[in-house]
């Protein structure tokens, strides 16, 4: 059962240019078909098409609003997608699952302190897996307690999710280098993790540049990652 993240970029190649490559990202990260894809950076317009692009089911979590209505951010932040990113057009992640798999939203939690930017967990129980979170923490690598305050709370709510016997995934853009927490497999090499309790885990897989290469650009400023479960 193969469990992976990846952080969109809010669609934006590496590095960013006028257009955007959302779907083109989705397609890739979901066409053999994974168990589980924990994503990133969503622009909110994006997420009533997830399920069409990924074939697998969809639960979103709103991390921040648009500032404008209907379309309207949408058409300015398509003329340079570089610039703008999810400024106009709101932010989310979304955690898809493969259709054969029961799935059930458990909802989310605000993360962040009052006054930083919105940052939450989300949470879906999948049958035959366990209880997975999916986050995005605040972006602070001169204070990386910042970003672990934020993991703790995480780490709180999603076990409290869970049954006694419940496996649980911890998988996302954590911004944190490493961050060791008892109980669960041993996270990745940068600041996107796939932790696992619960449950026989294999190696943190890295994907390589070549593997996010669309025509002349890269796909995103964050490379997928991705492990396998026992």
């Amino acid at each position: 059962m193969q469990i992976r993240s990846w952080n969109l970029f809010h669609g934006n190649a590496d590095p960013p240019t006028r257009r955007g490559y959302l779907r083109a990202m989705v397609e890739l990260i979901t066409a053999d078909r994974p168990a589980v894809v924990c994503l990133q950076e969503i622009p909110l317009w994006a997420l009533g098409r997830l399920d069409e692009w990924s074939g697998m089911q969809c639960f979103p979590g709103v991390a921040r609003r648009p500032r404008l209505p209907g379309s309207g951010g949408r058409a300015l932040t398509s003329v340079h997608l570089g610039l703008f990113r999810s400024a106009l057009v709101g932010q989310a992640n979304a955690i898809l699952v493969a259709t054969e798999l029961a799935a059930a939203d458990l909802g989310s939690l605000q993360v962040s302190e009052e006054g930083r930017e919105r940052r939450i967990v989300q949470a879906v129980r999948v049958d035959g897996l366990g209880v997975v979170a999916n986050l995005h923490l605040t972006n602070q690598l001169a204070r990386p307690e910042v970003p672990l305050a934020e993991l703790g709370r995480a780490r709180a709510f999603v076990e409290a999710l869970a049954e006694p016997d419940e496996a649980v995934v911890i998988a996302g853009d954590l911004n944190v280098g490493a961050p060791m927490l008892e109980g669960y497999s041993r996270p990745g090499p940068g600041i996107d993790h796939v932790l696992v309790r619960g449950r026989p885990a294999g190696p943190i897989v890295v994907w390589a540049k070549e593997q996010t290469t669309h025509g002349r650009v890269v796909l995103s400023d964050h490379p997928p990652v991705e492990l396998t479960l026992g």
